[in-house]
C-alpha cells in the first residue's frame, strides 16, 4: 500500500482510462457527495484504476450525521491484489457489490462498492463504508435517509447523478438543515424536524406531510412571483429535472430551497427537497450591499468635489500673471485630478481595490494637458501594476505621476525630445517601480534625501509614510539620463 498527495484533477489525470468528460463527472460527484454521505451515515471513497492493476483513492468524504468508520486519510492510497478484488469485480460487471462485514477495526463496518457510470461507461468505483448499528430499531428519520441514499446510489450507478456542479456548493442546503421527501405527485411523505421548523418560520400553520409542497411553498412566499418560480422548480424536480437552488422569503424567514429528482427504474419516482434557513445570511448580504452602495456613492461625490476644486484652481491659474504662481497652481490641478481619477475608479468598482494600470492610462495623458512641459517627452509603460487596495493605490499613483512630471519637466530642457519609461515588476511580494529617462541626467552632488524640490518631497512623504517603501534616484549604469526607483514592500501581491 502506497500513498501520494496531489489535487483531485491531477489524480484523475494520472488514470489513463479516465477521459476528460469522465473526469468532469467524477469532479461533480465529489463536489456534491456530502449529501450522499450524510444520507447514508457512511464514509465515501472514490477509486480509479491505474496501469498494472492497482487502484487509487482520489477522494474521500466523511458523514456529518454519524461517526466516521475511516478516521485515517485514504486519499492517495493505492491498493492491489486481494484488497482490490471487489473494485475489479464491480468495474468489470457494472453491478454493486456488498462485501462481508469487517469486524477488525474499533467498530464493525460494512462496505458496499458501487460503479460510477458516465455515458454508459464505468468511470470509477465508489466505496460506501457504514458502521454496523446496534440492535435498536432505526428511527423514521434514519429509515427515510437510508431509503433516499439507496435511490441516489442507484442513480450514481446508472449515471443519472450527480447533476451539473452548483455555483455555490458551500451554501447549498445540507441534509441536517431540513429534508422533505416527495412522492410522484409532489406530495410530502416525510419532513424532518428541521424542515418543519423552517416552514413554520416561513409562516406556515398547516401540515407539511401530505401536502403539495410546491403549492405550500408558493402560499408561504411573501412575494408571489418568487413563490411561483420556486414552486415551478419543485415541480420540475418531481418531473425528473435538476433545477437550481432558489431563495424564497416568507413573513419571518428566508429559505434556500434545493430540489433533486429521485428516479430509479422499477421504483416510484419522487423528489428530495432540502431547505436551509438563510435569514441571517441574507440580512447580512443586504446590509453589505447597502454599505457597498454607500461607499461607492461617497467615492463618486468625492470625485465630483475634487473635479470642482481642480476646475477652480485651473480658473485661478488663468488669472495669475506671475509664471511661478501659475505653474504652482497647475501642478496642484494635476495632483487633485490624479486623486479624482482614483475615486472615480472606486465609484465604479464593487470592491475596495483599484486597477492601477487603468488609472495611470487616464492620468498620464493629463501631464501635458495641465502643465507646461509640452509634448516633447514620450511616456512608455511596461509591466503591470495590477489591482491594489485603495489605501495603496492612491499614494502610488500620486508618487508615480510626480516622478513622471519631474522627469518631463527637468530632464529635457528647451523642449528637446526624449523618452520616459515607466516599468513595474514584482520581486516576491514587493512591487518595484522605475521611471527612467534619457535626458540630461542629475546635477553634480545630487542627493535625493537633501533635495528641497516640492515634487520630490511629496514623493518621499508618500513612499515612506503611506507605502512604507523607499525611493532611490540615481544615474543609469549605461547611457545618459536618470532613474528613479520605488521599492514598495508588501504591495506586490495582486488583489483579485
Amino acid at each position: 500500500m502506497t500513498t501520494s498527495r496531489s489535487s483531485l484533477s491531477d489524480r484523475l489525470s494520472r488514470a489513463p482510462a479516465v477521459s476528460p468528460s469522465q473526469a468532469d463527472h467524477a469532479r461533480r460527484l465529489v463536489a456534491d457527495w456530502q449529501l450522499l454521505a450524510d444520507l447514508s451515515f457512511a464514509d465515501l471513497t472514490l477509486w480509479v484504476p491505474l496501469p498494472g492493476g492497482a487502484w487509487w483513492c482520489v477522494a474521500q468524504v466523511r458523514p456529518l450525521t454519524a461517526p466516521t468508520t475511516q478516521p485515517e486519510d485514504l486519499v492517495g492510497v493505492e491498493v492491489s491484489g486481494p484488497e482490490a478484488t471487489s473494485f475489479v469485480q464491480v468495474h468489470r460487471g457494472g453491478e454493486p457489490l456488498v462485501e462481508e462485514p469487517d469486524g477488525t477495526g474499533p467498530a464493525p463496518r460494512r462496505r458496499e462498492v458501487l460503479p460510477v457510470r458516465h455515458e454508459g461507461a464505468v468511470v470509477a468505483v465508489l466505496a460506501r463504508d457504514a458502521r454496523i448499528s446496534a440492535t435498536r430499531p432505526p428511527s423514521q428519520l434514519e429509515v427515510t435517509y437510508l431509503d433516499i441514499a439507496a435511490e441516489l446510489c442507484q442513480m450514481v450507478s446508472a449515471g443519472t447523478f450527480p447533476p451539473r456542479m452548483l455555483e455555490d456548493a458551500e451554501m447549498s442546503p445540507r441534509v441536517g438543515d431540513g429534508l422533505v421527501r416527495l412522492d410522484a405527485a409532489g406530495r410530502a411523505v416525510y419532513a424532518s424536524p428541521n424542515a418543519l421548523s423552517a416552514y413554520r418560520r416561513m409562516g406556515l400553520t398547516g401540515d407539511v406531510v401530505g401536502a403539495d409542497l410546491a403549492a405550500l411553498t408558493r402560499e408561504a412566499a411573501s412575494d408571489r412571483v418568487t413563490g411561483e418560480v420556486v414552486a415551478a422548480h419543485i415541480a420540475a424536480a418531481v418531473a425528473g429535472r435538476f433545477p437550481d437552488p432558489l431563495d424564497v422569503e416568507g413573513d419571518a424567514a428566508t429559505l434556500l430551497v434545493r430540489a433533486l429528482p429521485l428516479q430509479v427504474p422499477g421504483r416510484e419516482h419522487g423528489a428530495l427537497v432540502l431547505v436551509r434557513d438563510v435569514t441571517d445570511v441574507r440580512r447580512r448580504d443586504r446590509a453589505l450591499m447597502t454599505k457597498d452602495a454607500t461607499i461607492r456613492e461617497i467615492h463618486h461625490r468625492v470625485k465630483n468635489n475634487l473635479q470642482t476644486v481642480a476646475a477652480l484652481l485651473r480658473l485661478q491659474a488663468r488669472r495669475v500673471s506671475e509664471p511661478a504662481a501659475r505653474e504652482a497652481l497647475l501642478e496642484s490641478v494635476r495632483r487633485v485630478a490624479s486623486i479624482a481619477v482614483v475615486h472615480d475608479t472606486l465609484a465604479g468598482s464593487r470592491e475596495d481595490v483599484v486597477d492601477v494600470d487603468d488609472v495611470l492610462d487616464q492620468v498620464i495623458p493629463m501631464l501635458g494637458d495641465v502643465a507646461s512641459v509640452g509634448p516633447a517627452a514620450a511616456v512608455v509603460r511596461t509591466g503591470r501594476f495590477g489591482e491594489l487596495p485603495a489605501g495603496s493605490a492612491t499614494p502610488l499613483v500620486m508618487a508615480v505621476t510626480e516622478l513622471l512630471h519631474n522627469a518631463a519637466e527637468h530632464a529635457f530642457p528647451e523642449g528637446r525630445p526624449g523618452r520616459i519609461e515607466l516599468t513595474a515588476r514584482r520581486d516576491g511580494h514587493d512591487l518595484v517601480v522605475s521611471i527612467a529617462d534619457d535626458g540630461r541626467g542629475l546635477p553634480p552632488g545630487f542627493d535625493v534625501a537633501a533635495s528641497n524640490g516640492l515634487g520630490l518631497q511629496i514623493v518621499r512623504t508618500l513612499v515612506t509614510s503611506e507605502l512604507h517603501g523607499r525611493l532611490d534616484v540615481r544615474s543609469p549604469e549605461e547611457g545618459p539620463g536618470t532613474v528613479a526607483v520605488l521599492t514598495l514592500p508588501g504591495v506586490g501581491r495582486v488583489h483579485r
